[in-house]
């Protein structure tokens, strides 16, 4: 067997606490073709939102497939976010990707995106989207209307955990303008996906 020609796809991860905007960032780079990106699509083992498909949005799959996954080492990574709510990145949806030469983006939350980081030190970028203030995260959340205020306090528990491990990332970025945000994170992928 030869070596094939296809370059393997680098890995671009994307963390941030809830109400952060990575993932308006993620669809923005996403809409860039020379950028030869392609989702990582996590599998979750929660309900689907109104509007969110499966096979595009999350592989959604019942708990219990979700532990059977876990003991059959299906994950790169994977998380309890909550009790029975599990959140990971399937092995297999990696590999296919590399394999055809796409650049994978990951939208994820912050324990997960170390944890490739440090499975893929060489190969991977990973990059903390900081949000201006813990308030407007608060306000980000409210606008949304689609959390009930426990999990509101819920995630913002959480985010205030997440902001401590933003040193361990590649790069911060910080969110504070949308459009600077697009620009700069254009910018830090484009030079990261030059290097050779």
């Amino acid at each position: 067997m030869g070596e094939s020609k296809i370059k393997k796809g680098k890995l671009i991860i994307f963390s941030a606490p809830s109400g952060s905007g990575k993932t308006t960032l993620v669809h923005y780079l996403l809409g860039k073709p020379e950028l030869n990106l392609a989702f990582s699509i996590s599998a979750a083992s929660r309900e689907k939102r109104p509007g969110e498909v499966n096979g595009k949005d999350y592989y959604f799959i019942s708990p219990e497939e979700f532990k059977k996954k876990i003991a059959n080492d299906e994950f790169v990574e994977w998380e309890e976010v909550y009790k029975n709510n599990f959140y990971g990145t399937l092995k297999k949806e990696v590999e296919r990707l590399r394999n055809e030469g796409k650049n994978i983006i990951f939208d994820i939350d912050v324990k997960g995106g170390l944890n490739i980081k440090n499975q893929f030190p060489e190969d991977s970028l990973a990059v903390f989207v900081e949000p201006p203030s813990v308030e407007e995260l608060i306000q980000r959340l409210k606008n949304r209307k689609t959390e009930t205020p426990e999990k509101i306090k819920m995630r913002i528990d959480k985010a205030e955990e997440e902001l401590k491990y933003a040193n361990q990332f590649d790069v911060v970025l910080l969110n504070d303008d949308l459009e600077k945000a697009k620009k700069e994170a254009y910018r830090i992928v484009k030079k990261f996906l030059e290097k050779k």
